[in-house]
């Protein structure tokens, strides 16, 4: 089974279907078009909990959910505990702000985890103290205001003053009046990242039933403090603390402790060396130990034993093995050994189950999954090394990988370094070599992050690798389901002030990939976003630097593909200028084969629709098809697809030709000798989805020039690639009007001989297949006769 093929549990799929239609399934729209809970609703804390943290998890996309209500108007639905009920918050970034947390403020929250949400201020404060009854989890990591009260701007005469006003404000005094007191049902606090001023010990010291405690990069002048939790105590993070032997001293007095993270960000930013001494004293005291991050931390040679006095055999976890004398003492391998950017990962044996560090897949995929939430600078660098794995080596782990970076992208949507590592590592890990191991899910997942990283962060490297990532995929198939969104942002992309030649190539490239070889609606649709506008302006732009490059020829294959049975979009087309960009363009570039071969085919798809063709009836572009007629680049194309166009100007009769200059006989017989001069054998750089367009020049005496053309046409296709296009002429009719060919008195002769062929070849075709089917479904004698 391919990796991730699990499907989305029912509810996760109620989940999202709710936020997607929340007027359709739970709300109205009440007073001031605000949207309300409808009165005979009643809502779970399973069900609430999973709205509220799935709309703003990344799981969906957010522009989704803000096309019904904006995100501050989600909160308010939750406001009154009788209809929903919300125990478990889980909240990111900075568009969390003080009103959000009020508007839930009845709630009875177990489990509250702010994250980052730098806009929450002091008043957040007084909010968190409603919840201090039910309160038994609780973080504020990285939530760097929500001690400091905003400062008030007086404002002007007659001004209002705007609610959200103080969010945007700077943050200005310190709020002393806050207390833990009464928050007696606390168990786990995180206050990571808490800003210096803030007297932790004076903070902390209501609290004396806590078991888990986070305190990273938090100051700590009088650490001895941490001795109350001596007795309770059964996590503690020190990460990028600075340490000190008072407070190691502390720390292994705290003999309940079972989890233990003193590690640091970097080498370079900490003056304390950790020493064969200090680690076995903390092995030594915390007798309950199973998880321990040491990472970060400058190690003595002390600390590892020599080489030649290791255990012989293959890497063990036990204890007594182990390479790291200190580690000798545990009584039984940790769990979790936290070993990322020290030397002590790349030692044989190490007595613990998981090992972050940099050594092997294994270790850095578990520092990933350790660090990926709550320190983006350390998941930058493992994913880093996972992008290697996957470039130069091979990753052996790919659903994990890839499920692991897909957390990290969606943690860290604004992070740079996450953004760009974590989108180079999507390109390798869903390059053709993996493809075949992933399941469609999971590429999906994949796909709804790439577009989740162009949509939120406009950045060239990050813009760039997604772009490189989207090209991994089956175009438009595995694109489909964001069909809409991704030509969005790619047309975005396109804009004329930008200017990075790298991105623009490769998202034009996908535009045409897109817009090929799907339904006509799809294309209009396209259409009315501004695809047309958007390539016209890329071939102006063009045209101006006199550059006739892949950015060039992929926009005017991608019109080609966009006009193919579009009337809009050919309209469109000729609103804007197309066709004297065309003009510029064979002057300029006379000798640009592949070039002159999409422009005509466009135009062929204009000449198909009747109520344009009066705008291509002018002396100077029949001159200039006319002229194309002789021409031999890439091979017939140029000249066919100008004859093409021709053939349905033709077909409008000789009413409609009201030019003085070039005669219409004339033109006729260029075309009749350019058709002449045609090998019927010529393989195609052509791909027909419907002979239509074809088949309605068949039946009429108008044009025999024009007939003679589209049974030309047939025949090439039809007997050069009978298994594509033989049923695909006979499921259209056309046999039937190939023998109207053949009974018109107008017909020429060589082209009812042509009709006569196309008939025979598709007739044998077709019986060819019936045949094999016939032979597949016989019945088959599954027992030999008795002997």
């Amino acid at each position: 089974m391919p990796a991730g093929d699990d499907p989305d549990s029912l509810m996760a799929l109620c989940t999202v279907f709710c936020l997607k239609n929340l007027r359709r399934t739970m709300c109205y729209t009440g007073d001031q078009n605000k949207l309300c809970l409808r009165p005979d609703v009643f809502l779970p804390s399973e069900i609430c909990d999973k709205l509220v943290n799935i709309s703003v998890s990344g799981m969906i996309c957010l522009c989704d959910v803000a096309k019904l209500f904006k995100l501050d108007l989600l909160f308010s639905l939750f406001c009154d505990p009788c209809s929903t009920r919300l125990t478990q918050l889980h909240l990111r970034e900075d568009f969390v702000r003080d009103k959000d947390l009020e508007a839930i403020a009845k709630q009875d929250l177990i489990e509250l985890h702010l994250t980052s949400c730098t806009s929450l201020s002091a008043r957040s404060l007084r909010t968190l103290s409603c919840f201090r009854h039910s309160l038994v989890s609780l973080s504020l990591f990285g939530c760097t205001n929500v001690f400091f009260h905003r400062a008030r701007v007086p404002l002007a005469c007659g001004e209002d003053e705007d609610e959200d006003e103080e969010d945007q404000l700077p943050r200005h005094t310190l709020a002393s009046d806050f207390t833990f007191q009464g928050f007696g049902r606390l168990r786990l606090l995180n206050v990571g990242g808490l800003a210096a001023e803030v007297d932790v010990e004076t903070l902390l010291k209501p609290l004396p039933a806590l078991t888990s405690l986070d305190l990273s990069a938090v100051h700590l002048p009088r650490p001895a403090f941490l001795a109350q939790w001596r007795d309770r105590l059964g996590s503690l993070v020190l990460y990028n603390v600075d340490l000190s032997e008072e407070l190691i001293r502390t720390v292994v007095r705290l003999n309940h402790l079972r989890h233990l993270d003193i590690s640091r960000e970097s080498q370079r930013s900490s003056k304390f060396k950790m020493t064969r001494k200090i680690l076995t004293a903390v092995v030594q005291g915390l007798g309950n130990l199973v998880s321990l991050d040491i990472s970060g931390h400058i190690m003595l040679d002390n600390c590892t034993v020599p080489h030649f006095e290791e255990a012989m055999g293959r890497p063990s976890m036990e204890p007594c093995k182990s390479s790291i004398y200190p580690f000798q003492e545990l009584k039984r391998p940790l769990q979790f050994l936290g070993l990322y950017n020290t030397t002590l990962c790349n030692v044989t044996h190490i007595p613990a189950y998981k090992v972050t560090g940099s050594k092997n897949e294994d270790q850095v995929l578990n520092a990933i999954e350790a660090y990926r939430e709550y320190r983006p600078e350390l998941a930058h660098r493992a994913i880093n090394q996972l992008f290697d794995i996957a470039r130069i080596q091979h990753c052996n782990q790919l659903l994990r990988a890839l499920q692991l970076v897909i957390g990290a992208l969606k943690c860290h949507k604004y992070d740079k370094s996450i953004q760009v590592t974590g989108s180079a590592a999507l390109f390798y890990l869903t390059n053709t070599e993996y493809r075949n191991d992933q399941s469609v899910r999971l590429r999906r997942e994949v796909i709804e992050v790439v577009l989740n990283g162009m949509e939120q962060y406009q950045e060239v490297t990050v813009q760039r690798n997604c772009c490189l990532t989207l090209c991994n995929f089956n175009i438009p198939e595995e694109l489909e389901f964001q069909y809409h969104r991704v030509n969005m942002l790619l047309l975005k992309i396109l804009e004329p002030a930008r200017q990075d030649e790298s991105i623009q190539r490769i998202a034009v490239h996908l535009c045409n990939a897109l817009v090929c070889q799907v339904d006509n609606d799809h294309k209009e649709a396209v259409g009315k976003m501004g695809f047309v506008k958007t390539m016209l302006n890329l071939i102006q732009k063009k045209l101006q630097d006199r550059m006739c490059d892949q950015v060039m020829e992929f926009s005017w294959s991608a019109l080609w593909n966009i006009t193919d049975e579009t009337p809009d979009n050919c309209q469109m087309f000729l609103n804007c200028s197309g066709m004297d960009l065309f003009l510029e363009c064979l002057q300029e570039f006379p000798d640009k084969q592949e070039l002159h071969r999409n422009m005509l085919g466009l135009l062929g798809n204009v000449a198909e629709v009747k109520a344009l063709r009066p705008q291509l009836l002018t002396s100077q572009f029949i001159t200039v098809f006319s002229n194309l007629l002789d021409s031999k680049a890439d091979g017939i194309e140029v000249s066919y697809n100008a004859c093409g166009v021709l053939s349905h100007i033709m077909y409008d009769g000789p009413e409609v030709w009201a030019l003085g200059e070039p005669d219409r006989v004339q033109v006729m017989d260029k075309m009749w000798d350019a058709i002449q001069s045609w090998d019927v054998s010529s393989r195609r750089n052509i791909n027909y989805r419907s002979f239509e367009p074809i088949l309605r020049l068949l039946p009429q005496s108008i044009s025999p020039v024009s007939q003679h053309w589209a049974t030309w046409a047939l025949y090439n296709l039809v007997s050069v690639y009978p298994n594509k296009y033989c049923p695909l002429l006979v499921k259209e009719g056309g046999i039937g009007l190939l023998e109207k060919v053949l009974e018109l008195e107008s017909s020429q002769r060589e082209t009812k001989d042509m009709a006569r062929c196309i008939t025979t070849v598709s007739e044998n075709c077709i019986t060819s297949v019936l045949h094999g089917v016939d032979q597949l479904l016989a019945p088959v004698n599954r027992y030999s006769s008795p002997g």
